[in-house]
């Protein structure tokens, strides 16, 4: 992309990030199921109007590179909910407070994946082994993931946040949604700062998972970036939608561990061509296009759901006759 389109890019998504920022300057409430509806759809729009405009206007395969790497980052993001209800739930956080939390949170996350993004496309363009790499990650991610289930329940403190607390001016309480207040007329740091660091660390955590994985969709770092901002952006408005559906997902973990194996086997097979190896002999490798790995993850995704929900819905009614 040339640089005006990168500079309008960047525009664009800071001047929705200063939009959502007035809107929750403004609310007065904690966000309702009708509100986080209306937001989902707000910012899954932008994000199908963003791939409407790669489609027309961008050559290529950009737009379905776009659409493929925000379905995986989106769908990825959401094994963050689980991390997000627990740290909210763990800090005991205001109702009101909790979107501004998130908000801020997912934003300093979003800085710290660009510089991650930017970082990834440079190594990837200056050495195609890099590829081998990527994909052994991702593949060791998703047998880790398979095996191990949900363990986020045991959410702790880690050091960065222990020595936040020890070096900053906190309060033992709240006010509210404030991040500053007066204590004896001292300025003093909330809770709240605290939250916003568990939160903006737990995305970069998550980033080691997700970044090489749509690399291994896309290496145009202006995809990249903006599949991860768009599907960030809409994170902290599903969190209040589907945070008690989580708990009917039941095999969400499977689902994100085949497409995790899926692209780390498909960057392994890219960097094998890269080398050549498929010129040797009788060997012949694949060759897996978007188009394939759209389909492979957004049937991954639909069966996952539907399995999930009907186990689930089989266990409730069964506990009810019990």
């Amino acid at each position: 992309m040339s640089p005006v389109v990168w500079v309008l890019t960047i525009a664009g998504l800071l001047a929705i990030v200063a939009f959502d920022l007035i809107v929750i300057a403004r609310r007065k409430r904690g966000v309702t199921i009708k509100d986080a509806t209306r937001w989902v759809l707000f910012y899954v729009g932008l994000a199908a109007l963003f791939a409407v405009g790669l489609f027309v206007f961008s050559p290529g395969a950009s737009g379905g590179e776009f659409v493929a790497g925000y379905i995986t980052e989106y769908s990825l993001s959401v094994d963050n909910l689980f991390v997000f209800v627990i740290i909210m739930a763990r800090f005991a956080v205001p109702s009101l407070a909790q979107d501004k939390v998130l908000y801020i949170g997912i934003v300093v996350s979003v800085v710290l994946r660009a510089v991650f993004i930017l970082a990834g496309a440079a190594a990837i363009s200056a050495a195609s082994w890099v590829f081998y790499i990527f994909g052994a990650f991702l593949v060791y991610t998703a047998v880790r993931l398979a095996l191990e289930g949900d363990d986020e329940s045991d959410f702790q403190e880690n050091a960065v946040l222990r020595g936040l607390r020890r070096i900053l001016p906190l309060t033992h309480d709240y006010d509210g949604s404030k991040l500053v207040t007066r204590i004896d007329g001292r300025r003093m740091l909330t809770p709240l700062v605290i939250v916003i660091a568990a939160i903006g660390m737990a995305n970069v955590i998550f980033a080691l998972d997700s970044i090489p994985a749509i690399f291994g969709l896309t290496q145009d770092a202006y995809i990249v970036l903006t599949a991860n901002a768009f599907a960030l952006m809409g994170l902290r408005q599903l969190y209040f939608l589907i945070g008690g559906l989580l708990e009917r997902v039941i095999y969400l973990n499977v689902g994100l561990s085949v497409i995790l194996a899926f692209i780390g086997v498909k960057l392994i097979i890219e960097a094998l061509h890269g080398s050549h190896i498929d010129d040797i002999g009788a060997i012949h490798l694949p060759h897996i296009g978007i188009a394939t790995s759209l389909g492979f993850i957004a049937g991954t995704l639909l069966v996952t759901t539907v399995v999930s929900l009907i186990k689930s819905g089989y266990d409730r009614r069964r506990v009810g006759t019990d």
